[in-house]
């Protein structure tokens, strides 16, 4: 949501003229902040699909004022039901898979996989088929994706993927500061300790418990940083990360922060030596582009599909997903001089203008849309998000 979120206020600012329609309630908390014009039709049946009668009649009313729908994500009902309804109307629409089809999941999930084969086969495979243009964040995910699911057959076009600059939308994260009184309080543990930032949703395909791993291994060379882990999770899986954390003596290196949100988030990152990301599967990363955006050098994965661009600019390490490769980065990291941590905050800042700033990407997805279909009017954009 977020993602859509970001592109909806750019789209606006360009002059188009946006809706995001989606499957939260109307009487959700973060609806009475935002200024964009939402359409929340309520949870649809069956938690993880998303069936809604309500979405059907939605569209059906409402999906020919529209030039286009953008789609954000497969494996939902949402994509079945635009489909249906934009080939009924003859409004063209197109999908951003966001890395669902890394085959990744193929190797992670097998019998999962079986299961999807089968929807593939029966309805997923039509909504790409049928969309005006597949969109991919890189051309590494486009790449990947051709392998996972048959038949496969799709208009495949890579426009990138961004954020707002954090520097317009937040001025006060210049305040370096404000930024760490505000860690301060909500962290009284962190204190005035350097500490590298893992910023992510808790999952095994994250790869935190490689990161355990790599520090305990590189114990001597990390003593001055501490490592902040901050995100949602299953309560299950961090209490066993936990475990692991302690079994190998770093119940002293590692703070658990939780989730963080808005000025908080931005404090973290802001603040942070670098930011880390581990990774056995990323498509694009919002995370890593906002350390980015901040100047932070970013440590990551070649499994973060946004790697070569960091490489290219400098922004960064990138290495192999497992214990060997994450210890690298963090030994390749700590080994730098003051005066070539701070080429690379430069570096990473240039990275993120470059090839992650919104703006960007945005012109290149209107571009992409434009050249696929001619408009009826001024460009009028619904996106449907679960």
């Amino acid at each position: 949501m977020e993602g859509a979120r970001n592109f909806a206020d750019q789209a606006l600012a360009m002059g188009h003229s946006v809706e995001i329609t989606c499957l939260d309630s109307p009487h959700s908390p973060w609806l009475r902040d935002s200024s964009q014009h939402i359409n929340a039709i309520g949870a649809g049946r069956f938690a993880n699909f998303g069936y809604s009668r309500h979405l059907d009649l939605w569209l059906t009313q409402n999906i020919r004022r529209f030039d286009a729908v953008l789609v954000n994500g497969i494996w939902m009902y949402f994509g079945i039901a635009v489909r249906r309804a934009a080939v009924r109307a003859n409004v063209p629409y197109f999908v951003f898979t966001h890395g669902a089809l890394d085959p990744w999941f193929k190797h992670k999930y097998p019998l999962k996989q079986i299961k999807k084969q089968v929807y593939w086969s029966l309805f997923e495979h039509k909504v790409l088929r049928d969309a005006a243009a597949v969109l991919f964040t890189t051309d590494e995910e486009r790449i990947v994706s051709d392998k996972a699911f048959w038949p496969y057959v799709c208009n495949a076009k890579v426009v990138g993927y961004g954020i707002g600059d954090p520097f317009i939308s937040k001025p006060r994260l210049e305040d370096r500061s404000e930024a760490r009184q505000r860690l301060n309080l909500a962290l009284p543990q962190l204190g005035d300790r350097k500490f590298v930032l893992f910023l992510a949703r808790v999952h095994e395909k994250k790869g935190v418990d490689l990161l355990f791993q790599a520090i305990a291994k590189n114990n001597p060379t990390l003593q001055e940083h501490v490592f902040l882990i901050a995100g949602p999770g299953d309560p299950a899986y961090i209490t066993n990360l936990k475990g692991t954390a302690e079994r190998l003596g770093l119940e002293n290196r590692v703070i658990w922060a939780g989730a963080l949100y808005d000025d908080l988030k931005w404090a973290a990152i802001a603040e942070a030596e670098a930011y880390v990301l581990p990774s056995h599967q990323e498509n694009f990363g919002i995370s890593v582009a906002e350390a980015l955006a901040c100047g932070v050098p970013v440590l990551i994965t070649n499994k973060v599909n946004i790697w070569r661009e960091i490489v290219a600019e400098g922004g960064g390490f990138v290495d192999n997903d497992d214990v060997s490769g994450v210890s690298n980065l963090l030994e390749r990291w700590s080994s730098l001089l003051p005066e070539q941590r701070s080429a690379m905050r430069t570096h990473a800042r240039t990275c993120f203008l470059n090839h992650f700033e919104i703006t960007k990407t945005s012109i290149e997805l209107f571009k992409t849309i434009e050249q696929t279909h001619a408009p009826k009017s001024s460009e009028r954009l619904s996106e449907c998000v679960s």
